[in-house]
């Protein structure tokens, strides 16, 4: 039997420290906070959609902003993310899901390359929901791709309302993770013609 699918990371810096633990294979339980209200409830859309376990705790310079909680959080759910798949063998490795939420529409297409990037196409004109800066959404996925080495491509088919077209982003995120990390048992090793990923 293969060994469990899961992570555990810490990491503390003078801005701040964050424990994070990934289960990939799993019934999509979100705990833990961040302290900021509207992240959390992303977050938590992620454990949920990806089938993931996601606890969070975040401790960090919100008396100054946001912007050093969010970003660190997904460099370490990055790093989590890739030690958590391990050498990548008989993964699907990508992964894609177009989300609606009311009048919002988002699509999101990944790839576990090795390779982080992400791509960035949605227009969000509320500056913060809540506690929450929204121009701190491409910051988080952007270091969620660069940390796992996932290739991440966001676009906003459709929609006006704030709430909603980040609501789908994550629902997105969260549903095409759980297909580009599944396993299937017809792929021999990792699924590369390098043989590598």
């Amino acid at each position: 039997m293969s060994a469990p699918r899961k992570a555990t990371l810490h990491r503390k810096t003078a801005e701040t420290d964050i424990h994070i633990e990934v289960a990939l294979d799993a019934e999509g339980r979100f705990e833990g906070t961040t302290g900021v209200g509207f992240f959390d409830h992303m977050l938590a859309h992620i454990a949920r959609h990806s089938l993931m376990n996601l606890t969070v705790q975040a401790h960090g310079d919100l008396h100054i902003d946001d912007h050093h909680t969010v970003e660190d959080t997904g460099i370490v759910l990055g790093q989590a993310l890739a030690q958590a798949l391990g050498d990548r063998s008989g993964i699907v490795r990508m992964g894609h899901a177009i989300v609606p939420m009311d009048e919002a529409l988002v699509l999101c297409a990944l790839d576990i390359s090795g390779r982080g990037y992400l791509s960035w196409e949605l227009q969000l004109t509320t500056p913060r929901l809540g506690d929450f800066t929204t121009e701190m959404v491409p910051e988080f996925f952007r270091a969620v791709a660069l940390h796992a080495g996932w290739t991440i491509h966001l676009r906003q088919i459709a929609g006006s309302n704030t709430h909603h077209i980040i609501e789908a982003t994550f629902k997105a995120f969260g549903r095409a993770l759980a297909q580009a990390c599944s396993i299937d048992p017809r792929v021999k090793g990792v699924p590369s013609t390098k043989g590598v990923l």
